[in-house]
């Protein structure tokens, strides 16, 4: 009888939050979660054969965008969060809108980007059936603190019985394979053109052996952490791939998994490991490599990440990257000067985060602004509250004053863009500001 009140509830919150127009991805879970003490609910949920939970620092959400893709376009009726938001409330309000009234998941499959440190509060006793993790990296260190504390709550949430998708590239991702008796795959990225053999970054997470606390020896470093190891005292060791992506080409968008050429919808290294692991977990449900790679190369759909537009005769790519996280501003830097000529860079934005008000920004000395330093990028327009925090930062990298835009009122941006830069345009803007750039860049 809780289930199904739980349930209804749940299902009439969400109605009227959508008639008056908000989301509503989290209040009605909220409600139930407070109000009726449902925090076991989901315990009680009937789910599908295929329980499949995506998580990580970073890239979780293309890797389960792109993975919904896959299966749904070869005839799985797949459930998952589109809209991004990966807590706990908000995965108990989507999983309870699509039950019956009795509690039967409706959907062949439930796919849920999880945030790290809700997995274990989502499936509780109820565990997943698959679990892929894209890395662990410091990420949002005022509520997260150290990634090991992260990576401890991360596996205390797997079950037994759920076969993991490991990015082999990450060495403490890598180390459940050697912990845990349970079905393992691996994934990756062989070394690149872009691959170097000693740290650019001033950060590394973790540098040294999960189990003897040996310095690891890498071969090549992909970016951070991540890369090709092995530790000098130990067996511990990157390994031989299950799925390996070779022969990167940004120039064709293109990888090759299995001897299969597989087509990137960015030509981005994250992409080449949203791939890979969207592929892998794909194959172990559908079992037929042509068909997965065939929806690949086939889908006429944007990356959900870098969405291109035209602005005064001119390309603006949308890179979302995520504030706290100095990995994720990384590629995006490595992006944008992998790109030719002449370019114009927005950065900034108008929240820390979206789930506390700590306002931390130790995390902006962790980023390699200096990358920006390069005579090819024109202008650098810094918006948002925390523009004159950027600006400090930018200074620090000694970036030529010159080449600073400060935005006060971001309404004068299309007018800037347009009299004070130059080349194409790139922002590396946090979620909270892309829908408010793109809404003001189109009119």
């Amino acid at each position: 009888m809780k289930l199904f009140i739980c349930i209804l509830v749940n299902k009439i919150i969400t109605f009227f939050c959508k008639l008056f127009g908000k989301k509503g991805s989290v209040l009605p879970a909220s409600i139930v979660w407070d109000v009726f003490k449902g925090e076991k609910i989901l315990n009680k949920v009937k789910y599908p054969k295929y329980v499949i939970a995506v998580t990580g620092s970073s890239g979780k959400g293309s890797t389960t965008d792109l993975i919904y893709k896959i299966l749904s376009k070869n005839g799985y009726d797949v459930c998952y969060n589109s809209n991004g938001s990966n807590g706990v409330l908000a995965a108990m309000t989507l999983i309870l809108n699509n039950c019956t009234l009795g509690g039967r998941f409706k959907h062949d499959v439930l796919l849920l980007e999880c945030d790290e440190r809700h997995l274990k509060l989502i499936f509780d006793e109820n565990k997943m059936t698959h679990l892929v993790i894209t890395n662990i990296t410091r990420d949002q260190p005022s509520r997260n603190g150290n990634p090991d504390s992260v990576f401890d709550e991360l596996a205390s949430a797997i079950g037994k019985d759920t076969k993991l998708f490991l990015n082999a590239d990450d060495p403490k991702v890598n180390s459940l394979k050697y912990t845990r008796r349970q079905p393992t795959v691996t994934f990756g990225l062989a070394k690149t053109n872009d691959s170097y053999t000693t740290p650019l970054l001033n950060c590394i997470d973790y540098a040294y052996c999960p189990f003897c606390n040996k310095k690891l020896d890498y071969e090549y470093y992909h970016y951070g952490h991540i890369g090709n190891y092995k530790c000098p005292s130990t067996d511990y060791f990157r390994g031989v791939l299950d799925y390996e992506a070779t022969d990167l080409n940004y120039e064709t968008h293109s990888i090759n998994i299995h001897n299969n050429q597989v087509h990137l919808d960015k030509d981005a290294l994250y992409a080449a490991y949203y791939t890979v692991a969207a592929y892998a977990l794909c194959n172990d449900i559908m079992q037929d490599e042509n068909k997965i790679v065939e929806t690949i190369n086939t889908l006429d759909t944007d990356a959900k990440r870098g969405h291109v537009m035209s602005f005064d005769n001119r390309t603006i790519t949308m890179l979302e990257s995520k504030n706290e996280n100095n990995l994720s501003y990384y590629q995006s830097i490595k992006f944008i000067n992998n790109q030719p000529g002449n370019k114009t860079v927005i950065l900034g934005f108008e929240n820390v985060s979206r789930r506390y008000k700590y306002n931390d920004l130790s995390w902006l000395w962790d980023v390699d602004f200096e990358l920006l330093n390069n005579p090819e990028i024109d202008k650098i327009f810094v918006i948002g509250r925390f523009k004159y925090d950027i600006l400090t930062r930018l200074e620090f990298a000694n970036i030529p004053i010159n080449k600073i835009v400060l935005i006060n009122d971001l309404k004068e941006i299309n007018n800037s863009l347009k009299t004070n830069s130059t080349g194409n345009i790139y922002t590396m803007v946090c979620f909270d500001m892309t829908a408010e750039l793109t809404k003001l860049l189109k009119g």
